[in-house]
């Protein structure tokens, strides 16, 4: 079975924000698959996906701090055009990467106990923000 859903997440504010239910309730195909994989692809280069705890708010907030701490806007860039948040969310997504993937078994993603999934707002106002949701298994 192969399986593909595009949606649009609402704009949210610059940090790390748990989408794990949003995808799962945009591929309802996930509970038919017996195995398989589900790979979220974000259309974005200011943005990112990632897959991290997604029980203590503290853990969003810190990794806003140390990626940040990595890309600061202060840095000399040559590419400022788009504002001074706009080439440093390149350097942040190109950390954290533009796709996750996640196992399937039984109908459920195999996420462990503590992980979900993080769409990474890199922006200060980013918008709204396109995944391509792609399934396939048996």
């Amino acid at each position: 079975m192969w399986a593909q859903q595009f949606i649009t997440l609402k704009p949210r504010t610059r940090g790390f924000h748990l989408i794990t239910g949003e995808v799962l309730a945009a591929i309802s195909e996930v509970r038919q698959v017996k195995i398989g994989l589900l790979h979220v692809f974000i259309q974005h280069t200011s943005a990112s996906l990632t897959i991290n705890e997604n029980a203590d708010r503290d853990v969003r907030r810190d990794l806003e701090r140390v990626i940040s701490s990595i890309a600061r806007e202060d840095f000399p860039y040559d590419h400022t055009l788009e504002g001074p948040d706009d080439m440093p969310a390149h350097v942040k997504a190109s950390l954290m990467g533009s796709s996750v993937s996640v196992p399937v078994r039984n109908g459920q993603m195999q996420l462990g106990t503590w992980q979900g999934i993080y769409l990474c707002e890199h922006r200060n106002s980013g918008g709204p923000r396109s995944l391509v949701l792609t399934l396939m298994g048996e």
